[in-house]
């Protein structure tokens, strides 16, 4: 199919977000099938949206690695009618393989799109699994699963930041928690609790550790030492602990 529309992009404020695009894998075999004219449309979109484009013999028609995330597409560019068992057939396969498949179809008249409705129903096909995107032309499909796959691609990047974020809110919400129960120790500050916390570990490591061993691996003067080493261990201590 002769390709008559302008390359379009996806905004670039979109992809500087995501740091870049991503990496497209195209299936030889669909490739060979399609015109010319369509692979070139694909080669410079992809291009114009900073994806590297490979062909190589995979399964799927295209598997798209954007953002850390991977999603799978089948393709089909004519809903042939003599042809229907078969894509179908791939598809039931395939979704069993990717666990983020899509299927993209171009449906550009009422009676294809009346075929496919009949066929979704007919080889009993879930709702979402995988799901199925219709559109009218070949540019608009290809446009289509770029736009799924960056998408993805940022949903799982935020989600990566989320949990990172969530991580060193915890990690500062510890050591807050360790520097309020160390210093409730009688002469000991923040510098000292610090010490311990890098040179003995947890609370409950610095409860076992002998005067010795906190001389040995920090620079608590020796009164101090024996205060720690004491306060787990003697009632004395630990039931009037300093209070900050």
């Amino acid at each position: 199919m002769a390709n008559t529309k302008e390359t379009s992009q996806i905004p670039s404020r979109a992809i500087n977000s995501g740091g870049g695009g991503g990496v497209c894998m195209m299936s030889n075999t669909w490739r060979d099938e399609q015109h010319p004219s369509f692979i070139n449309f694909i080669s410079t979109f992809l291009t114009a949206n900073v994806f590297r484009l490979n062909f190589v013999p995979i399964a799927p028609d295209f598997i798209f690695n954007c953002g850390g995330s991977s999603v799978a597409f089948i393709f089909v560019t004519s809903l042939d009618p003599t042809c229907i068992s078969q894509i179908f057939g791939r598809v039931q396969k395939l979704k069993l393989q990717f666990a983020n498949l899509y299927v993209v179809i171009t449906l550009p008249t009422k009676e294809k799109n009346d075929l496919f409705v009949r066929s979704y129903f007919k080889f009993g096909m879930e709702l979402g699994k995988p799901t199925f995107v219709l559109v009218k032309d070949l540019e608009m499909g290809f446009e289509k699963m770029v736009k799924i796959a960056h998408s993805r691609g940022v949903c799982k990047r935020e989600d990566a930041t989320a949990k990172l974020k969530a991580e060193r809110k915890q990690t500062v919400q510890a050591v807050n928690v360790f520097q309020r129960v160390v210093t409730c120790i009688p002469g000991i500050d923040s510098h000292d609790a610090n010490a311990l916390n890098q040179a003995i570990g947890s609370i409950e490591a610095i409860a076992k550790a002998s005067k010795e061993q906190i001389l040995e691996n920090t620079d608590l003067s020796a009164d101090k030492a024996e205060v720690v080493s004491r306060f787990f261990r003697d009632p004395k201590f630990y039931l009037s602990p300093k209070i900050n």
